[in-house]
């Protein structure tokens, strides 16, 4: 439970410490105000809210609530009919007192594809890289890309697609037809790199749903389902997911006007969205990737902004790495423990 006045960023750290996503706004008599999901944080970082905005600016006002003593049976029903898994329980006056269980917590299955890039030569990661391929290099004893595939699995995702090229045998030598791991794993074997777009051409079955794509270089705790859903509420034809950076100048920052200064900032803080290498794509699109030559994504993506298409920008605020020079491979490293439940 945090106040309305606490700030964003203190609340997505809560979120992502915890297995339910919801955060519990009370006032100082611990009276339910508001509920702050993490879609609805997400929304706000879409509005550019800053990281100090109080929560108030991204709570529901008027959250699904029980009263104390609700029976099971009513309690799932209220639930299911407002599609929530889980709700405070109240008092008489409105003060929480618990949280009824996340009675829907068990992921539905997703038909959706998810094809995982898993066939480049991890160049800046030589020499870990040199007989390994990249998404093969273990992070907390086991290979990066089966922690990828085993957190999606967990989210209900069935249906993998591997891009291999470098070393592609240590990559189906391991992971085979997906059996062990309970899901359907097939290979796009490039027989020259394509880019990070390109092994899109190789995909032979036709589908009617959205597919998630992303780099097998990622560690993140992102809901890959929340990205499907924002994708088709949207109608966007693409959707890439990004994440914020800020960069403190070390000085300060003078702007002139031919030989006069117009203003001063002291030390300021520049924001920027980055690609996080993580999209959701409508099946239309695959017909604009080439079958063969270098494609990356930023080309599909500008194709189809170009043509008016839209392109969605999906902001994730959870913990996300790319594990793309040996400090990242380091921080991977010290930091899995306490990111990912071993159980999860």
């Amino acid at each position: 439970m945090m106040g309305p006045e606490t700030p964003l960023l203190a609340a997505i750290e809560r979120l992502d410490q915890v297995r339910r996503k919801l955060i519990l706004v009370v006032d100082e008599e611990r009276r339910l105000v508001g509920s702050v999901s993490d879609g609805d944080i997400r929304r706000g970082l879409m509005r550019r809210l800053t990281m100090d905005a109080p929560l108030s600016a991204v709570m529901n006002a008027n959250p699904v609530s029980l009263k104390s003593g609700v029976s099971d049976k009513d309690a799932v029903r209220a639930l299911s009919d407002r599609g929530v898994g889980l709700a405070p329980l109240v008092d008489g006056k409105g003060r929480v007192i618990g949280l009824y269980p996340d009675v829907l917590g068990v992921a539905a299955p997703r038909d959706n594809l998810v094809v995982l890039m898993a066939g480049g030569r991890g160049a800046r990661l030589f020499p870990l890289t040199q007989n390994c391929p990249k998404p093969m290099l273990k992070v907390a004893g086991r290979p990066l890309l089966q922690t990828i595939i085993e957190r999606l699995q967990a989210q209900g995702f069935r249906r993998f697609r591997l891009a291999v090229n470098y070393l592609a045998e240590m990559i189906e030598d391991h992971f085979g037809d997906g059996s062990s791991l309970g899901v359907e794993i097939e290979y796009l074997r490039e027989d020259h790199p394509r880019g990070t777009a390109g092994a899109l051409s190789l995909l032979t079955e036709t589908t009617d749903q959205p597919m998630l794509v992303m780099n097998g270089d990622l560690l993140t705790r992102m809901s890959f389902g929340e990205l499907i859903d924002f994708h088709v509420e949207h109608q966007a034809r693409a959707t890439l997911c990004v994440r914020e950076h800020a960069f403190q100048s070390p000085h300060g920052v003078v702007e002139t006007d031919g030989p006069r200064v117009t203003s001063l900032t002291e030390k300021p803080t520049f924001r920027w969205l980055a690609n996080a290498g993580v999209y959701c794509l409508s099946p239309e699109v695959l017909a604009r990737v080439p079958a063969e030559g270098m494609y990356d994504m930023p080309d599909l993506l500008n194709a189809l902004n170009a043509d008016g298409e839209t392109v969605g920008a999906y902001p994730i605020h959870e913990y996300w790495l790319d594990i793309g020079r040996p400090p990242d491979f380091e921080s991977a490293q010290a930091e899995f423990t306490a990111i990912f439940d071993p159980a999860e």
